[in-house]
């Protein structure tokens, strides 16, 4: 395989996403960065993205793509496959975030949340897997968080997203992993990007109004949570390292922030489980997961 990849990244307009898409291009992977709207809403950050891409010569391009639309994602990807001949990385990373109690969140906004944070990586793993499996190699990333292993009060509905795609995210590692399709997970810490300002709130007031001196929780939170914070940067670079990782070698899941409020703990608990599960539940020896988990890949 070629050592440069041809990359898709959703949520690329700002934060993460769009410091993914500058630091790939920078080190010469064909970078496709996917937003909604770039001509409308997200119209001057794509104008951004296009400037930059001309004025230090990227293989960076703009697309279309709206990961709660089944149509958008599937033109998106075919796009990009016929203007690159591969797609070889699928980067998940468009995500929102929602604040407040959990019974003061609607239903609605669960539904909306969900469709962004999960099922918008349904979408995307579903799209690029046909093309992956013709080239028997590929890489599904999933820009998960420390909030996918552990629960921050006040952010329970978030949470909940994060631990649905965690599981999306390993179900897919074992099941693909014979097939040369690698799926991995980014876990993110608290970092200062753009999602902060655009924090959607629990809908519900009066809800909110039953809890007592309980209804400052999901403040406070908040306010932890950004004391926290570090630079984005850093969880761009992770993902560079593990993009530029030869395919085979790289982890499930890989924790990146500056403090540690036990995922590496829960993370290593899990994985012995999951090896005394496939061991007790009779799955052959020689699968590739299997290989891996004995080599300390998995």
């Amino acid at each position: 395989m070629d050592s440069k990849q041809v990359v898709l990244i959703t949520g690329s307009s700002t934060g993460f996403g769009r410091l993914m898409a500058e630091n790939l291009a920078r080190r010469g992977h064909s970078v496709f960065a996917t937003m909604r709207d770039p001509g409308g809403r997200n119209a001057t950050n794509a104008s951004e993205i296009r400037a930059l891409a001309k004025q230090e010569s990227l293989p960076l391009n703009v697309l279309e793509l709206d990961v709660t639309n089944d149509a958008s994602v599937e033109r998106a990807v075919n796009v990009c496959v016929e203007h690159a001949g591969r797609i070889d990385i699928a980067i998940n990373n468009a995500g929102n975030a929602l604040i407040g109690l959990v019974e003061a969140v609607t239903t609605e906004q669960v539904q909306e949340i969900m469709d962004t944070n999960f099922f918008g990586s349904v979408r995307i793993n579903r799209a690029v897997l046909p093309h992956m499996r013709r080239q028997r190699s590929g890489l599904l990333l999933h820009i998960s968080s420390g909030a996918g292993r552990v629960i921050f009060p006040g952010f329970g509905v978030y949470c909940a997203t994060k631990f649905a795609l965690e599981a999306l995210a390993e179900a897919y590692h074992y099941e693909l992993a014979a097939q040369g399709i690698e799926s991995s997970i980014v876990e993110p810490g608290a970092y200062l990007t753009p999602i902060f300002g655009n924090i959607i709130k629990a809908a519900d007031e009066d809800r909110t109004a039953t809890y007592g001196v309980a209804k400052q929780i999901p403040a406070k939170t908040n306010d932890f949570l950004k004391t926290a914070a570090g630079n984005a940067q850093e969880v761009a670079d992770a993902v560079l390292n593990i993009v530029e990782t030869p395919a085979g070698q790289r982890k499930l899941r890989y924790r990146v922030s500056r403090r540690d409020p036990g995922v590496d703990e829960i993370n290593a608990l899990c994985e012995h489980v999951q090896r005394r599960l496939f061991e007790a539940s009779g799955i052959a020896a020689d699968t590739a997961f299997v290989q891996r988990s004995a080599a300390g890949i998995a």
